[in-house]
């Protein structure tokens, strides 16, 4: 069997990163090795975790290298693993999560990243996704989330994964070159999918993998540090990533999305932080175009293979709105959430 390695990413998670441990320690196939990075956090999250947790590896960087860096890095150090999965603090896998995973990654050996269905921690009967999907315009999100948890969503292909809860095999991950790192945090898993996607591999969302995840505890839903990342990284992956006779097609749909989004800035008082990611992302282009060639000349897969594979129709304009209302309801149900995290952490810390 396959070794596995868990790496989390941790910045200021407070009580929620010893519950995430907790929920790898309680799984029915534990991993073999449970990587924490540590992001600079000075809220006391890691503290103790020696005695705590003495099976697990804590590796504190000097600086704050940001999700994406971070998670390069734990997966480097997981070089005797085959698979390595990614969780985020505030996501607890349920028992099954990690053996359901490598039962999928054994059984489908085309696919090389392995999605996770993601319930709300707040509510469970509503559902934080079940795999991302990816637009021609570039805009990607997660589907049915905020959907009830009773729809059914088999087993199958997604565009991407939700790297709060998700399994890559190791080889595929590091080939690709990894998350890319100057995006800091945000669009990095979908830049990732896109490109193991153009380097001829797939992602397959597993219905029966399940997680809890809160969501946006570090950063905030609509924060400024959320709004400009998001803004700016959804332009590098698409200039990027998306193949020349698509990129000119779709170009229009692309400029479009990412006015409807600075647009939906505005009532959130956001609107200098998505013109700032925007005009930073033109600003980057000469060096984004540079890895845009290095990517489009080890391309696997034909133009029109990679458009089925995305979600395409006029709907997506409407997404701008619905993320508002969305963010809307999800900051109250934050406060559910944070205090049924605390209501459940509080026996492990006694």
């Amino acid at each position: 069997m396959s070794r596995v390695g868990v790496v989390i990413v941790n910045y200021e998670a407070g009580d929620h990163l010893g519950l995430a441990v907790e929920s790898l320690l309680s799984q029915t196939t534990p991993p073999d090795r449970i990587v924490i990075v540590d992001n600079g956090s000075d809220d006391g999250s890691t503290a103790g975790f020696a005695e705590r947790f003495p099976s697990v590896e804590l590796v504190e960087p000097l600086d704050n290298l940001g999700f994406a860096a971070a998670n390069n890095l734990g997966v480097e150090r997981c070089d005797d693993c085959e698979l390595v999965a990614l969780l985020n603090p505030d996501a607890f896998a349920e028992p099954a999560w990690l053996e359901t995973l490598v039962a999928a990654a054994e059984l489908h050996p085309e696919h090389a990243v392995f999605g996770s269905l993601l319930l709300q921690h707040a509510d469970d009967r509503f559902l934080d996704g079940t795999g991302d999907c990816y637009h021609v315009s570039g805009l990607a999100f997660r589907r049915d989330g905020g959907a009830r948890a009773d729809v059914e969503r088999p087993t199958g292909d997604t565009f991407s994964a939700c790297a709060a809860a998700a399994l890559y095999r190791r080889d595929a991950f590091l080939e690709a070159g990894g998350f890319d790192e100057s995006f800091f945090c945000y669009y990095e898993d979908t830049d990732l999918a896109f490109r193991l996607r153009l380097a001829g591999y797939r992602c397959l969302y597993v219905s029966d993998a399940v997680a809890r995840h809160v969501g946006s505890v570090t950063a905030g839903l609509t924060s400024d540090f959320t709004v400009y990342h998001s803004s700016r990284n959804q332009t590098w992956a698409f200039v990027k990533n998306m193949p020349g006779p698509l990129l000119w097609i779709y170009l229009p749909q692309h400029l479009l999305v990412s006015a409807l989004l600075v647009v939906r800035a505005v009532p959130l008082r956001r609107t200098q932080a998505a013109l700032r990611g925007k005009r930073d992302a033109v600003r980057e282009l000469p060096r984004v175009l540079g890895e845009r060639r290095r990517i489009q000349s080890g391309r696997r897969i034909g133009a029109l293979e990679l458009r089925r594979s995305m979600s395409k129709g006029p709907g997506v304009y409407a997404l701008p709105l619905v993320l508002l209302v969305r963010a809307r309801r999800q900051r109250l149900d934050r406060a559910a959430s944070l205090e049924a995290s605390e209501t459940a952490v509080a026996p492990l810390l006694g």
